[in-house]
């Protein structure tokens, strides 16, 4: 693997890590950066995961003192894919790939106009596309837009209506999106919107993320690079 890759893996760790943060803080819960993890006491919000490994060769033992594994549904995203968790408990949920697209990357004009979400209204509504009818649209409250480091991102029907959308979350080195969707078409009409939207916001920032099977696909005919394996261990 390349320094490049590397750097950049690790990159979108921290930045799927503090993203996770931002997300628990939303819900009144507060995680704790270490020099090896990102871990929070307590459960997070549903699809959160409880602790995110930031350097590879993350001490496993220690790494699990720090996060509640009292009740099954424990979650550990394994940035590097190199940790053994069985003997914790944990079984492994899925596999996936960090992926990464250059800030120098071209974009493709959207057939959607897009907006940032700036209203709890708007984001009610954001929410509720994002969730298809399954029950768990409240997972994202109005408090997340206090969040100067996260990007809700909305592409518009011609008639208004939500029509795709992803979550943009920045710092210094990346722009990360996660949640992407579409309400009708799938991943690709999503991308194209959301790509426009971060190249104009982000210009100067590569963007990364993670992704697997179909979704994987997708982002890389739309200009991503698989660069390396990340794993999410489920407790119980």
């Amino acid at each position: 693997m390349t320094e490049k890759k590397q750097f950049m893996i690790r990159a979108a760790a921290r930045n799927n890590a503090e993203w996770c943060a931002s997300m628990c803080r939303s819900h009144g819960l507060a995680g704790e950066f270490g020099m090896q993890a990102w871990a929070l006491p307590s459960r997070p919000p549903r699809y959160y995961p409880d602790a995110v490994t930031l350097v590879p060769g993350t001490d496993a033992a220690a790494l699990v003192d720090r996060i509640d594994t009292a009740a099954p549904g424990a979650c550990v995203k394994d940035s590097f894919a190199d940790l053994d968790l069985t003997g914790a408990g944990f079984k492994v949920l899925f596999d996936a790939q960090w992926i990464h697209r250059p800030a120098s990357a071209p974009t493709s004009s959207p057939d959607l106009a897009w907006d940032v979400v700036s209203s709890p209204d708007m984001l009610r509504a954001w929410a509720l596309a994002w969730d298809d009818g399954d029950g768990n649209a409240d997972l994202f409250r109005p408090e997340l837009l206090d969040d100067p480091a996260t990007s809700v991102l909305v592409g518009h029907s011609a008639d208004g209506l939500v029509a795709a959308g992803a979550v943009a979350s920045r710092n210094d080195h990346v722009v990360g999106i996660s949640n992407v969707f579409a309400v009708e078409s799938g991943a690709d009409r999503a991308w194209s919107v959301v790509l426009d939207a971060v190249h104009r916001l982000f210009p100067t920032l590569p963007v990364v993320g993670y992704e697997h099977g179909a979704d994987l696909d997708a982002a890389v005919r739309h200009g991503f690079e698989a660069i390396g394996p990340l794993r999410v261990w489920l407790h119980g």
